[in-house]
C-alpha cells in the first residue's frame, strides 16, 4: 500500500477476474469529424490497462466524456476506445451502453485479457455534476445508485486511475469502493505520489493561473488557495476574469455577459464579488480585453469596452503583466488557458503566459485538458516543470483537501 492505498502490485494473481476500471480520458473533441483534438490522458492511462489485460483480468473501463457545462458538452467513447485499440495493439471492444442489459451482457461475455469500455457514464443522471452538487450523495448512498448497483455484482475488484477525476464526488468514483477490494492505477499512483513528495512545501512566491471554462472547479479552488494562503497571487483569464469583472460592475460586452447567464454561470458573480471583497489584494484582474470582429482582433482597456462586444481573450497589457508575474514567481500553478486560444485572434494572451512558463525559473505545475492541449499546441511540453492529467484535482490536492476519491479508495483498500 502507499499512503492507505492499495495498489496493483496488491492485488496478486487477477487471471480471470472482472476488473471495474475507471480512467478519465476526457479530450476535446472535434465534433464536426468526430475525432479527439487530443490523446495525451488516453497515453498516461495506457499502462494500467496494459498491466491488467496482461495479467489475465477482465476489464471493463469507465469513463466520462464532457465537463461540467453538462448535456451540451457530451460526447461517446466511441473514438476512445479506437485510440486505445491503436495504442495498445489489440482491440478494444466498445458498447453503446453504461450498465443497461446489454452492457452487463457484454461484460459477462469477456475471456481473459479482453478489454471493454462503456460508453460515457455520464449519460447516467447519478454521474452529472448538477446531481454531485445538488444532492451531495454520501459514499455509502453512491453504492446504491443504478450504475453502483448493476455493475458491480459482476466486478471482483475496482481499480480507479483517474487521478484527473479525483476531486469528484461521483459514483463511478467513490461508489464502487464501498462494495468491491479497491485499488489505485499506475497513472493515479504516479501522480499522487509525484505531486505529494514535490509539492508539500511550494517555493514563493506561489502563483496561481486560473482561466478556462471550468467555472465550478476554478471558484472552488480560488476559495481554498486563498483562505489556506496557498497562492500568494491568482491571476484570472477567461470566463473566470470575465465573471470577476462583471461582479465589480466594469463592462464586458453584452456578448460576454448573455454567454455567461446562457451557460448559468451567473450564480458565480456573487460569488466573486465576495472573493474579491475577502481576497483582492492577491486577485489580479485584466486591464484590457480583446474581441473579434470581422476576424480581425479588437482590443480595449478597462472602462473603454464597447458595449456589445464578446470578449474572447485578455488584452496585450494584461499578457503582459501576467508575464512579468510569472518570471517573478518561484513556483507556478496553472489550470486553464486565457482566452479562446484554437484561434488564432484570440490566442495571444494564453500564448503570452504559456511562454512565460517556459522562460520563467520557476517550478512549474500544469493541469486541466485545455492547459495540457494548449502546451502541446506551443510545442512546449519538454519546457514544464510537471504536467499532470489533472486540473482540479491537482490545485485541490495541493491546497490541502482530501480528494473523495483518495477517501474511497482508503475505505475499499480495506475490504
Amino acid at each position: 500500500m502507499r499512503f492507505g492505498i492499495r495498489t496493483l502490485d496488491d492485488f496478486g494473481d487477477i487471471r480471470g477476474k472482472t476488473v471495474l476500471c475507471r480512467i478519465d480520458i476526457n479530450q476535446p473533441v472535434d465534433r464536426a469529424t468526430g475525432k479527439l483534438k487530443s490523446i495525451n490522458r488516453i497515453q498516461a492511462c495506457a499502462p494500467t490497462i496494459r498491466e491488467l489485460s496482461e495479467k489475465g483480468a477482465r476489464v471493463v473501463l469507465m469513463a466520462h466524456q464532457g465537463s461540467d457545462i453538462e448535456y451540451k458538452n457530451y460526447y461517446t467513447t466511441a473514438p476512445h476506445a479506437k485510440v486505445l485499440s491503436e495504442l495498445l495493439g489489440f482491440e478494444v471492444k466498445w458498447i453503446d451502453d453504461v450498465c443497461g442489459p446489454a452492457a452487463r451482457d457484454a461484460i459477462r461475455e469477456l475471456e481473459d485479457g479482453d478489454v471493454l469500455l462503456l460508453d460515457n457514464v455520464r449519460f447516467m443522471a447519478e454521474e452529472q455534476t448538477l446531481f454531485e452538487t445538488k444532492l451531495c450523495l454520501t459514499h455509502e448512498q453512491q453504492a446504491q445508485t443504478q450504475v453502483v448497483q448493476k455493475l458491480a455484482p459482476l466486478g471482483d475488484l475496482y481499480v480507479c486511475d483517474a487521478f484527473a477525476a479525483a476531486h469528484r464526488d461521483q459514483p463511478t468514483l467513490c461508489g464502487f469502493e464501498q462494495i468491491l477490494p479497491s485499488a489505485m492505477g499506475r497513472l493515479f499512483e504516479k501522480e499522487y505520489c509525484t505531486v505529494s513528495a514535490l509539492m508539500e512545501e511550494p517555493k514563493r512566491p506561489c502563483v496561481f493561473v486560473l482561466g478556462g471554462a471550468k467555472i465550478a472547479d476554478a471558484f472552488q479552488m480560488m476559495r481554498t488557495v486563498l483562505s489556506k494562503g496557498s497562492a500568494d497571487r491568482v491571476l484570472t483569464g477567461g470566463l473566470v476574469a470575465n465573471i470577476f469583472l462583471a461582479s465589480q460592475n466594469v463592462e464586458i460586452g453584452k456578448g460576454s455577459l448573455d454567454f455567461i447567464m446562457k451557460s448559468n454561470y451567473g450564480q458565480f458573480i456573487d460569488v466573486a464579488k465576495d472573493l474579491y471583497s475577502s481576497y483582492g489584494d492577491r486577485i489580479t484582474l485584466p486591464v484590457d480585453l480583446a474581441w473579434v470582429e470581422n476576424g480581425v482582433r479588437r482590443e480595449a482597456g478597462i472602462g473603454e469596452i464597447p458595449k456589445d462586444i464578446g470578449a474572447v481573450d485578455i488584452g496585450g497589457q494584461t499578457a503582459a503583466m501576467y508575464r512579468q508575474t510569472i518570471l517573478d514567481a518561484r513556483t507556478v500553478f496553472v489550470n486553464g488557458p486565457a482566452g479562446v486560444f484554437e484561434q488564432e485572434p484570440s490566442e495571444l494572451g494564453t500564448k503570452e503566459i504559456w511562454r512565460a512558463l517556459a522562460d520563467t525559473e520557476a517550478f512549474t505545475v500544469l493541469g486541466g485538458g485545455d492547459s495540457i492541449t494548449a502546451t502541446e499546441k506551443y510545442g512546449l511540453t519538454d519546457r514544464i516543470g510537471y504536467i499532470c492529467t489533472g486540473g482540479g484535482a491537482l490545485i485541490r490536492f495541493l491546497s490541502g483537501e482530501e480528494l473523495p476519491v483518495v477517501k474511497a479508495l482508503r475505505h475499499g483498500s480495506r475490504i
